[in-house]
């Protein structure tokens, strides 16, 4: 049943759901303006791009020279990452080191995919393992902690990660999947909050954890922000922004020429991730993921506004294997299904209830975008 002040936007799909969003005298959402605004007319010409692209390549040979690899490229067995790594390898001869993640929530379709695309392409691939038992304290205690952020565990731990390693080995460039062909409008923050905060993270685990964090990988926002670009030089690219990138084109190409297999929504990769955006948002928090998505592809138009409203009329999840779901994450995470269940129930709390760095990111955010570095955001 909607709320009696419920109200969509007339262009996308995203609607009051997101409690800070704001609508024009057309209909039109802060979603979509900003897109149309911020957007669209900084994201370059084809000629530009192509010109763009070739200079971020020249570079990262260069600084390549000599070494075994010329850049760091993150694998998650999505369909960004994934096609990313097709085209830098294939189209721009570029010699990536593959760093792939794992943090004990890899789908088995993933594994597939992952290892299609290495063994295809011929290129090698480094895996880093996460600390199980942290990793798993970690994420109990965000559920405990009754916030609706409760993947930023393993977000955290794939960018700390990736940054240490560029920091450690000294490379210049890491690339990654991130683009606005099909993410240019970003989660609200009550959704989903920074999950680089390092101090929201210690802070919920400082009071809903039972071990100490030895292995975990920890970054904060300064480090990677400021220290690695401007002081070590350590670049992130999004080269997806600069090459054409049509969703549904990709992954005919991926399923073709490596029998890539496609997942059921965005972000599917990871088990966790599943249960999380399909049932955990929605169901506690009336956070349905898919209008982000959706709204995104309408307005780079790869969907129509019907198609997404369509598919938005069929529940997030799947209702024949939720319970297997629900299982699965209750004996991964060593509870019981009604401890699970305990804190579906129990009353909500927002990134607002615990220590943050809220403020620097704030801050920044507004420098990044007076700069014409960052466009849109979170807010």
């Amino acid at each position: 049943m909607q709320e009696k002040n419920y109200k969509i936007c007339s262009n996308c799909v995203m609607d009051t759901s997101d409690s800070k969003i704001i609508f024009d005298s057309d209909g039109l959402c802060d979603h979509c303006n900003t897109f149309y605004k911020d957007i669209e007319p900084k994201w370059m010409s084809d000629v530009q791009n192509t010109d763009k692209i070739n200079r971020l390549v020249d570079t990262i040979k260069k600084e390549g020279k000599g070494k075994d690899f010329d850049c760091i490229m993150g694998m998650s067995g999505g369909i960004d990452s994934s096609y990313l790594l097709y085209t830098m390898k294939e189209e721009y001869d570029l010699r990536p080191l593959v760093f792939h993640v794992d943090a004990g929530w890899n789908s088995q379709i993933a594994v597939n995919n992952i290892e299609r695309l290495i063994d295809g392409l011929g290129l090698d691939l480094y895996t880093e393992v996460i600390d199980w038992e942290e990793m798993k304290d970690l994420q109990l205690a965000y559920f405990k902690s009754g916030v609706s952020h409760i993947d930023s565990p393993q977000d955290h731990s794939f960018f700390a990660t990736m940054y240490k390693f560029a920091s450690k080995y000294n490379v210049k460039t890491i690339l990654t999947g991130g683009n606005y062909s099909t993410e240019c409008i970003r989660n609200p923050l009550e959704w989903m909050y920074y999950q680089s905060d390092s101090i929201q993270l210690k802070d919920i685990h400082r009071q809903y954890g039972s071990i100490d964090l030895k292995q975990f990988p920890v970054t904060n926002i300064l480090w990677h922000k400021i220290y690695l670009p401007y002081v070590r030089k350590i670049k992130t690219i999004r080269p997806l922004d600069y090459i054409p990138y049509i969703k549904e084109d990709a992954m005919n190409l991926l399923v073709q020429k490596f029998g890539y297999q496609e997942y059921p929504q965005k972000h599917f990769e990871s088990r966790f991730t599943r249960f999380y955006e399909s049932y955990w948002l929605p169901k506690r928090f009336g956070y349905d993921t898919r209008k982000i998505q959706y709204s995104s592809l309408i307005l780079t138009n790869q969907m129509t506004r019907n198609e997404a409203l369509n598919k938005l009329s069929e529940l997030p999840y799947n209702e024949d294997s939720i319970k297997n779901d629900f299982q699965y994450v209750g004996n991964k995470l060593s509870i019981s299904v009604d401890e699970l269940q305990s804190y579906m129930d129990m009353p909500k709390k927002t990134y607002k209830d615990y220590r943050s760095q809220d403020s620097i990111y704030r801050i920044g955010a507004l420098g990044m975008r007076l700069l014409g570095i960052e466009r849109g955001g979170k807010r």
